[in-house]
């Protein structure tokens, strides 16, 4: 759990859960963005797998199953869950226009051939999200992550989830210049050249699933 300078009280559960052994736990003094606390959270984690779940539960835990489906069995290395394959409920007309904005733009852009670029449930085989360097700090993470992965010649995986949204006065914090930015990183990761973003080194990638995960 990435505690990014609550002040909520989520400090405080945190470390309970984290006294009692239910979590590992990192807390920041101040708020640094949704991108700095994954990649702190990549950082950390030790297992095979990495999805993303945010705490406000827009997005249902009980999808993990789909999500992590495909990748336990070897058939995939990425998945996202796509809002727009299942259920929907509370999103706000701009919201939607916006996301599937970023989704026709990613599929221009990388062939991504996805319907739902900017979901937040995003699941990873661990060694392949760890190939690329990331450098999102705030809502940036979503189109980074899927331009470097497609630019590597990764295939995404997708599978339908339930989605219900938070208004601002819930709060909910991507505003429309979160829109733009995410607009803008994915242009700007088309143009890079690979070699600044593959840790591997190497720009080219034979796309053929890796083994079952172990202990499933």
């Amino acid at each position: 759990m990435i505690d990014d300078g609550s002040t909520d009280g989520t400090t405080r559960l945190v470390e309970e859960y984290m006294t009692c052994g239910l979590v590992h736990g990192y807390q920041t003094r101040e708020n640094r963005g949704k991108g700095s606390a994954i990649r702190e959270g990549i950082r950390r984690a030790t297992g095979e797998i990495i999805l993303i779940q945010d705490a406000d539960l827009e997005y249902d835990p009980n999808d993990y199953l789909a999500l992590l489906g495909s990748i336990v069995e070897g058939r995939t290395d990425i998945t996202y869950g796509s809002r727009f394959r299942g259920h929907i409920i509370g999103m706000a007309w701009k919201n939607w226009i916006a996301n599937k904005a970023l989704t026709y733009s990613a599929n221009i852009l990388y062939s991504a051939k996805i319907t739902d670029e900017a979901t937040a449930y995003k699941a990873f085989r661990a060694s392949v999200l760890r190939r690329i360097e990331l450098k999102c700090q705030r809502f940036e993470f979503c189109p980074e992550v899927t331009a470097k992965l497609c630019r590597l010649g990764y295939k995404i995986h997708e599978v339908p989830i339930r989605y219900t949204s938070r208004t601002i006065s819930e709060g909910k914090k991507v505003r429309f210049t979160d829109g733009v930015a995410a607009l803008l990183t994915l242009i700007l990761y088309r143009l890079v050249p690979i070699k600044s973003f593959d840790l591997h080194g190497n720009a080219s990638y034979v796309g053929a699933p890796k083994a079952k995960i172990k202990g499933f």
